[in-house]
């Protein structure tokens, strides 16, 4: 289905990384995973498999994964990529959930997804925001809460920029000085509560779930991504192709969004950028296709992945009737 690399990554903190290795430094990375290696331990790398194009694979065992150690601060000058290779056994996402202050998210930020929604193109960006606990690991499973079980949960393809020094009052001639590197995300969301039925649109709830925002599986360096407006977006639910756009269709293009957010607002580093969605989200469709126990969903972006997560609903018998 997919040329590009997919598979599980994890992420603690360096201080696992045992100081009986004497990496030689080779470069800086390109491309960087969080994992677990065989001694489970939390590793930080630059993953090794590439198929014979030069195209990340679409990896289907975690265990033909090795990557290239990586010492350093992900945020910081002298991170390098060593000639140390230890092998993956599982995928983390790229960033701790105590690397991310925050998950700054735009609403209605692709042109056909406001014509499908007979929506008005917005004259400004629309924020909202999810918490750091909303994060999830690739492959790890969507967890819907009691209080979302409605079967009205859906899927929604988003390219993630993360920052990685402060920034405020950027222009965006200059905004993409401030990025980090791109990644995959998904951004759940539980229309029960973002409609209007309840009396108000709850976004910031709907989509701040726990496990509600997968990211993943590399993180990709703009050495790599130079052009973030030009990438093929993909959603991919029990491999069914729901979503297939481009970044370029983008109402607010990603310079325009990290100088918007950043007047009179400081994006710390590791703030995360969520920068909307494309055409053929669930809701929308006829009849609406959303999120069931024990499905399967993909989020696919040119040069960076396949993020895939089970969807998993809890049964605690402790939903809210409202």
């Amino acid at each position: 289905m997919s040329k590009f690399f997919n598979k599980k990554i994890v992420f603690p903190v360096i201080r696992s990384i045992s100081t009986s290795i004497m990496p030689n430094t080779q470069a800086e990375w390109t491309r960087y995973i969080r994992f677990i290696g065989d001694d489970d331990k939390i590793y930080q790398g630059q993953p090794k498999i590439i198929d014979n194009s030069g195209s990340w694979s679409n990896l289907t065992n975690v265990t033909k994964l090795e990557a290239n150690l990586i010492i350093g601060d992900i945020f910081k000058e002298n991170i390098k990529v060593t000639s140390d290779v230890i092998r993956v056994k599982k995928l983390l996402a790229p960033l701790d959930r105590s690397q991310v202050p925050i998950i700054r998210c735009i609403g209605l930020n692709y042109k056909e997804h406001a014509k499908e929604t007979n929506q008005k193109i917005p004259p400004y960006p629309i924020l909202f925001i999810k918490p750091n606990t909303s994060l999830q690991d690739p492959f790890e499973s969507i967890i819907v809460p009691d209080i979302a079980t409605n079967n009205q949960v859906d899927y929604e393809a988003e390219l993630a920029v993360i920052i990685k020094k402060e920034c405020k009052n950027v222009t965006r001639d200059n905004s993409l000085d401030y990025v980090l590197g791109y990644t995959a995300a998904n951004d759940v969301s539980a229309r029960k509560w973002q409609g209007k039925n309840l009396g108000s649109g709850q976004w910031c709830f709907s989509k701040g779930f726990d496990t509600f925002c997968p990211i993943g599986p590399t993180l990709v360096s703009p050495r790599i991504i130079k052009n973030p407006n030009s990438l093929g977006i993909r959603a991919i639910v029990n491999n069914k192709i729901l979503q297939n756009s481009n970044t370029q269709d983008m109402i607010f293009d990603v310079p325009e969004l990290i100088s918007f957010l950043s007047q009179g607002t400081t994006l710390l580093p590791g703030t995360i950028i969520l920068t909307g969605t494309p055409p053929g989200v669930g809701f929308i469709r006829d009849p609406p296709i959303f999120l069931q126990d024990g499905d399967n969903v993909s989020i696919e972006i040119d040069e960076i992945g396949i993020l895939t997560n089970p969807v998993k609903y809890e049964k605690s018998g402790r939903q809210i009737k409202l």
